[in-house]
């Protein structure tokens, strides 16, 4: 990927058709989707969809699946969220993975052109939200329990409204995502506009409050981790090599890398993302190693005397397979590419923390 790209790479793949230039003398952009494209997704929201958020998206069909007609959910939830909720699943909820690597029946191309086509039909303009959102979480805990538990379950477990006590939802959604929503509402559902009740600092607080629940609802306060020292990247550096079997000569499973992080084995975890997304969550041990650095930045921070380099991203591994090109390209040949992604991790029930990045010194 060239440095310019977006940050988050599934994005970056989702939104290919947004990105490309239009035609010179076009007047209007190109249709985000065929007729064939709409038809096809069309036909597997009834197969797949339907039968929880309804045939005409109206949502609370069964399970309490949230309705899809409302144009706030789909603008700022596409193609990221959306695609991420349809390919993972929220585990914890009714809401099952159909990404065909974990398991389900659709192909990523397949998921992207079910999420677009669900924007089509709000009709909604993506809207671009902020990454994160600083608030005071102990008034958020506050304005939660009298203001949202009522629909969202004391401990987050859902009822009128979504559930919201949800690791996977909560580690990879954005926080602008979560705000806006508390903010403006979801038109066509209970969930009301709060920004006429909540004055900013509890609307900031509210989301801070979730976010922070990443870890499990009764996680009192969020530890983060900061990066680690240049010299201390290496993951118990005096324990023994893991014992990985690759597949394809470069992919681990999140089983396999479970297994040797609790057995506590000496290894390098690189997050491939860019250290915004490492903030928000990653492997607990993991080091920010951004797919977009050079070569030489890279290097410059791992060891080369053979100790295991397991890299992750989130697309689920074009980010990750780039920076372990080049890495074996220098020389570096124990080196591996978690398969499920940072995603596939959390969607499986493997644990991740929140981080802090380093503050700069003046």
């Amino acid at each position: 990927m060239r440095q310019t790209a977006p940050a988050r790479c599934f994005a970056a793949l989702l939104l290919l058709a947004l990105l490309a230039p239009l035609p010179a003398l076009a007047q209007d952009p190109p249709p985000l989707l065929t007729p064939e494209q709409s038809e096809a997704a069309a036909a597997r929201y009834q197969q797949y969809c339907a039968l929880c958020h309804g045939p005409d998206r109206a949502g609370h069909a069964n399970d309490h699946a949230p309705s899809l007609k409302s144009a706030s959910l789909i603008a700022t939830g596409t193609p990221v969220v959306i695609g991420e909720a349809i390919a993972y699943g929220r585990p914890g909820t009714p809401m099952g993975a159909y990404h065909v690597e974990m398991g389900g029946p659709l192909t990523r191309q397949e998921i992207r052109e079910l999420a677009f086509w669900l924007l089509t039909m709000a009709p909604a303009d993506p809207i671009p939200v902020a990454d994160r959102v600083e608030g005071d979480i102990a008034l958020g805990a506050g304005v939660y329990a009298q203001h949202c538990a009522s629909c969202h379950g004391a401990q987050g477990e859902g009822g009128t409204g979504t559930a919201l006590g949800n690791a996977t939802m909560l580690a990879l959604t954005p926080d602008g995502f979560l705000r806006y929503a508390i903010e403006n509402g979801r038109e066509g559902t209970p969930m009301v506009a709060f920004k006429d009740v909540l004055s900013p600092a509890q609307i900031d607080g509210v989301t801070a409050f979730l976010r922070s629940r990443s870890a499990g609802w009764e996680v009192p306060e969020p530890k983060r981790h900061t990066p680690p020292p240049l010299d201390a990247y290496v993951i118990n550096p005096d324990a023994a090599a893991p014992s990985f079997t690759l597949t394809d000569g470069m992919y681990v499973s999140a089983a396999e890398l479970d297994r040797e992080l609790k057995a506590r084995k000496r290894m390098v975890l690189l997050d491939t993302r860019v250290t915004s997304m490492w903030e928000r969550a990653h492997i607990e041990g993991a080091v920010p190693g951004p797919y977009y650095a050079s070569r030489e930045e890279v290097m410059a921070n791992l060891p080369t005397d053979g100790t295991w380099i397991v890299a992750y991203c989130e697309c689920p591994r074009a980010a990750a397979e780039s920076v372990v090109r080049r890495l074996r390209e220098a020389g570096v040949q124990n080196t591996a590419v978690l398969w499920e992604g940072i995603q596939g991790w959390v969607s499986l029930g493997y644990p991740v923390v929140q981080g802090e990045a380093a503050k700069a010194t003046r």
